[in-house]
């Protein structure tokens, strides 16, 4: 017992380190992360509007193609209009020619409201394009502080997780499971010694028949209050003396 209750103790101090290189970081994991978001966010819009563009130039050029077309056969329906023989084929050339004549104002004036609307996207593809440039730039600085940061503690942080996935072989996977869960709930202190009587994780004072029986490191105790895994001094300092060697 007495070695699985230090084995738990030294996966404390182990994550303690760990959380102390972790918030030598900051918040620029968190920073760097929003900004590569920001940005997808921002691309994904410029990479909207720039189909937007490209399909109405298209159908601009398929208006321009269509009017062209359109303007060749009422030049040969006004040349035809000489050479009617009667009131019926006056009537269907001067049909097809409203009909060409209103089909080319309605294409002219979609590609007066494209025009415009192009113009529009080209406008905010700029102003997205400058915001997004501005965000590349955040962002490559908060990497490459990041990044130095991580590479100055690289070696300190690999040979603790070393260590970490050691000690882990050794606890008893429900051990490992209750420390987990209260390291997550008490802000990374799953563990805490006893130190002249209370709970060094809540400061609550502990009764001393409980305090005799943690010292006999014959079974895991918690604190009433903060519910933390209790372990004695004398087992804290044995292993801190210990992993002071390592």
């Amino acid at each position: 017992m007495k070695g699985r209750l230090g084995n738990l103790y030294e996966l404390q101090l182990i994550d303690k380190q760990l959380d102390e290189l972790e918030e030598l970081r900051g918040d620029l994991p968190l920073i760097v992360n929003e900004l590569n978001a920001h940005m997808e966010v921002l691309q994904n819009n410029i990479n909207a509007k720039l189909e937007e563009k490209e399909e109405a130039q298209k159908t601009r050029l398929a208006n321009d193609a269509e009017i062209n077309t359109l303007q060749e056969k009422l030049k040969k329906y006004k040349a035809q209009l000489f050479k009617v023989r009667n009131n019926k084929e006056y009537d269907a050339l001067t049909k097809e020619i409203d009909f060409s004549e209103t089909n080319i104002l309605e294409m002219e004036e979609e590609n007066k409201e494209i025009e415009n609307r192009v113009g529009v996207l080209s406008l905010e593809i700029e102003e997205i394009q400058d915001e997004l440039n501005k965000l590349q730039e955040e962002f490559k600085e908060k990497e490459e502080e990041l990044k130095k940061i991580i590479a100055i503690n690289e070696k300190e942080e690999a040979h603790l997780n070393k260590l970490r996935e050691a000690v882990v072989e050794k606890i008893r996977k429900n051990d490992y499971n209750t420390y987990m869960r209260i390291r997550k709930a008490k802000g990374g202190i799953a563990v805490a010694p006893v130190y002249r009587g209370s709970c060094s994780g809540c400061h609550n004072v502990i009764p001393p028949q409980r305090q005799l029986e943690i010292k006999q490191n014959n079974r895991l105790f918690s604190c009433e209050a903060c519910g933390r895994i209790l372990v004695s001094a004398e087992i804290a300092k044995e292993i801190e003396a210990s992993f002071k060697n390592k």
